[in-house]
């Protein structure tokens, strides 16, 4: 799972919860269905907005979802899940985009990547995906041909840069690249005006993608000796960082151009999401799962003096009649035990590889694995966004969750 979008789940409202996983599930049998179970593997978050973007212009329709059955990933839960054209041409960009990540790495000469063998393992694998792609991609109508040449383009365009080389030449084939994928979404909508629209949030998108992949390896990528844009290109992260930030704004605004039919999952993504992931990637926000936050939006111990005085009278009598019987105690009859349908090891096994891949024994309330029963998980508050801008579609009342300067009408 790569991408730079990944919302925790805990963010989103229940609705919107839905929505996303029913994407991010559709992507992956989409790719199943195309393209064989070893294709599930480039299932990734940055490709479900594809599908995301396509039915936000169309609104939700009962054609457009099935119910899946039973998946690991899912805890062993049926989940409805997106069909249809958006979630094809969601799976179709993916390949390519594992493909040119397969290719990257390859370049680099990354880990095992370095064996001669391996690699050509691997290109034989990626050049499978570019095929792949472009049939799905042929029968939408969407020549994948772009994003190939652009995965090319990258290449050439990475071995002639050096110091001074400005970091947005390096930037273009994926920013092309992404725009085209995002601009075909109004083709398969039937709105042809949101094109130009969509098509520069994309090449925005795809900036911010390649930028954020550049800063999170930046160490890794020194300690190895790498390629990486920023360290070849001499720039700053107070450069990148700028750039960055440009580009959400950019976003934004051209957001504002597209006419949604339903675009809240689309402003939750694109608006509040990808400005969590540059925070993330620039180490400039913490998470509230790591501590207490205090009323000025620091992190911290809990207010007022820990080691003072417990308030009332530590020594004073227990209320109610301490001689009785004590609650849950031998005197008490315990109370009974709920019958429940536990699951047997290996499938027990299964649902917690799930639950542990898709981080949700972290986020949010989970079933367990074996015994069924309701967990909370460690951490449950991501952040203050009242519950992922539920409150966005009713700007009247006032919009609590735009406190990263985004206002109703963004």
């Amino acid at each position: 799972m790569f991408g730079i979008v990944r919302p925790c789940t805990h963010r989103l409202s229940e609705g919107l919860r839905t929505e996303w996983m029913a994407h991010l599930c559709g992507l992956c049998l989409a790719l199943r269905a195309d393209h064989g179970q070893f294709a599930r593997i480039v299932t990734n978050y940055d490709g479900l907005i594809v599908s995301v973007l396509t039915e936000a212009q169309t609104g939700a329709l009962p054609a457009g979802r099935r119910t899946a059955g039973p998946c690991p990933l899912r805890a062993m839960r049926t989940a409805p899940v997106a069909m249809g054209e958006g979630a094809r041409l969601a799976a179709a960009v993916s390949l390519v985009l594992a493909s040119a990540k397969v290719r990257d790495h390859v370049a680099d000469r990354d880990g095992l990547l370095a064996r001669r063998p391996v690699a050509a393992a691997a290109r034989r694998v990626a050049a499978g995906w570019d095929r792949a792609g472009a049939r799905t991609g042929a029968a939408l109508g969407f020549d994948t041909a772009l994003l190939v040449d652009a995965v090319d383009r990258q290449t050439g365009i990475e071995t002639l840069a050096g110091p001074g080389t400005p970091l947005l030449t390096v930037t273009e084939p994926t920013e092309t690249a992404t725009a085209a994928a995002f601009a075909h979404t109004a083709v398969l909508a039937g709105k042809p005006q949101n094109a130009a629209p969509l098509a520069e949030a994309g090449r925005l998108f795809g900036r911010l993608a390649h930028l954020l992949d550049a800063v999170e390896d930046r160490e890794a990528d020194a300690a190895s000796g790498a390629w990486n844009p920023l360290t070849v290109t001499g720039t700053s992260l107070t450069e990148a960082r700028r750039l960055c930030d440009d580009a959400l704004h950019g976003v934004r605004l051209a957001l504002r151009e597209v006419e949604f039919t339903d675009g809240q999952l689309v402003h939750v993504l694109l608006a509040h999401e990808l400005r969590r992931s540059v925070d993330r990637a620039f180490g400039t926000s913490s998470c509230s799962h790591q501590g207490l936050q205090v009323p000025d939006g620091s992190f911290g111990p809990p207010p007022g003096n820990p080691y003072g005085p417990t308030p009332g009278n530590p020594y004073g009598p227990t209320p109610g009649n301490p001689y009785g019987p004590t609650p849950g105690g031998p005197a008490a009859p315990p109370p009974p035990r709920p019958p429940r349908d536990r699951r047997g090891l290996i499938a027990g096994c299964l649902v917690w590889a799930g639950l542990a891949c898709t981080c949700q024994m972290c986020c949010g309330s989970y079933e367990d694995p074996w015994s069924r029963e309701r967990r909370e998980a460690p951490c449950q508050d991501c952040g203050d966004c009242c519950e992922a801008c539920d409150c966005c579609g009713q700007c009247g009342e006032g919009c609590c969750c735009c406190g990263d300067s985004c206002g109703c009408d963004c």
